[in-house]
């Protein structure tokens, strides 16, 4: 069901655009203006399998639910892997069936009949976060996404950090173990292969609401899996900040919420593996967005879209 959100009264002047955040499980669209406040959202299941021409035709009826007025200029995606520089083409996304050089921009742009732009969904987060969550004013900021992967973003200089090939940035890949157990990449050890979702579930016998639970309820067993995650996130979290020296780093997705129960075992083990100079002024925090941080600076692509066009 699409659901309103209470707003500010629009004036014709006032640009809209269209967020999405694809996920494995669902995409989730918002409808914004261009102070990025929430007008309209629609959540659907993602299609099963995830293949590129099922979730083209899923994405254009449900902006055509989400703005049959088509109020809204242009559109903005979020995908799980890296695309091209000019966020046209999808180039691999790991959890998805049949997603290797996927042109989904070009596909859907005559169907839609406006500009569509695309981005790792960690970079759309890390963008969300940096317009109106908790890295707004923050010039470098790292951002992971603990979920089903383990994903994210980088911003360096107040700009989205995308290197030569629009793929950089990459952080849930980071090694913390060659002969560690592999992840969906084709790498071993890596963060995500230790500090997913599933991961975690696998090293520690329990689900994590699970643990939180009895973590909450002061039961010593699951205490010591958080303490053990968080060491193992810190270490990870090392290496970036000795790569790009940020002023903060963010912790999204779902396991963001059992923060509390990691973060002091997370700080130390950054304090004791990183030399004080690169981790001066250094802050680590749970992001502010939650879920809605993809979709947010997906929609926040579209604008910058439009503005380097010339029309907004």
């Amino acid at each position: 069901m699409v659901k309103g959100a209470a707003v500010a009264p629009m004036t014709p002047q006032r640009r809209q655009v269209i967020g999405v955040d694809i996920g494995g499980t669902a995409l989730k669209l918002g409808r914004f203006d261009q102070s990025g406040s929430l007008l309209e959202e629609l959540q659907r299941a993602t299609p099963q399998p995830a293949t590129p021409g099922a979730i083209t035709s899923e994405l254009v009826e449900a902006i055509e639910q989400l703005d049959p007025q088509r109020q809204a200029d242009a559109v903005g995606i979020g995908l799980p892997g890296p695309m091209d520089r000019d966020g046209r083409v999808a180039q691999v996304c790991i959890n998805l069936p049949g997603w290797e050089q996927v042109p989904l921009a070009a596909w859907l742009e005559p169907r839609l009949q406006r500009p569509v732009t695309m981005a790792n969904d960690g970079n759309c987060a890390v963008l969300g976060e940096q317009w109106l969550g908790a890295a707004q004013g923050i010039e470098d900021v790292v951002l992971l996404t603990l979920g089903t992967g383990v994903g994210g973003g980088v911003i360096l200089g107040g700009k989205l950090f995308l290197g030569r090939c629009g793929a950089a940035a990459e952080p849930g890949l980071i090694g913390l173990d060659p002969a560690g157990p592999p992840c969906n990449s084709g790498n071993h050890g890596s963060i995500e292969s230790y500090c997913s979702i599933g991961a975690l579930t696998r090293w520690s016998g329990a689900e994590p609401k699970e643990l939180s639970r009895r973590a909450a309820a002061g039961e010593e067993q699951a205490l010591e899996v958080w303490h053990r995650y968080g060491e193992l996130l810190g270490c990870g979290i090392s290496s970036l900040v000795y790569a790009f020296t940020p002023e903060r780093v963010l912790l999204g997705g779902g396991l963001s919420a059992a923060f509390p129960f990691f973060a002091a075992s997370l700080r130390q083990e950054v304090q004791r593996r990183v030399l004080a100079p690169s981790r001066a002024g250094l802050s680590i925090e749970a992001a502010a967005l939650g879920n809605g941080a993809g979709r947010l600076g997906a929609a926040r692509l579209a604008l910058e879209r439009l503005r380097s066009a010339g029309v907004g």
